[in-house]
């Protein structure tokens, strides 16, 4: 898992000059993350063991990463859900939706399928 949450945070890093550009609008800044550096995250997730600290770990990296692209420090007490809200990323796409992005019964069936 620490491996995923180190993927994302190098594309993140990549991305940097544009996921902080103050011009691009925070929707489009939001769009780029959730297609880029969530992505990279979660590429493989289906095949994944679902362990309540991996989740955790996946959102705690997910808010650090919409943090800076907000530019909203700790300190400054934003919740999370405010800083979603200002990104306009829909809570799915923050939120790490265990039936969908980690579901072994869909990546089992299309093992067999092929």
């Amino acid at each position: 898992m620490e491996t995923r949450i180190r993927i994302g945070w190098n594309k993140f890093r990549q991305l940097v000059p544009l996921l902080t550009n103050k011009d691009i609008s925070l929707t489009v800044r939001g769009r780029l993350h959730s297609s880029c550096v969530q992505s990279s995250m979660l590429h493989g997730s289906e095949t994944w063991p679902v362990r309540k600290e991996n989740e955790m770990a996946l959102q705690r990296a997910e808010m650090r990463m919409v943090r800076w692209m907000c530019g909203i420090k700790l300190q400054d007490r934003v919740p999370s859900k405010g800083l979603r809200e200002r990104a306009q990323k829909d809570c799915q796409a923050c939120k790490l939706n265990t039936e969908d992005a980690m579901d072994h019964n869909r990546w089992r069936k299309q093992i067999r399928d092929d």
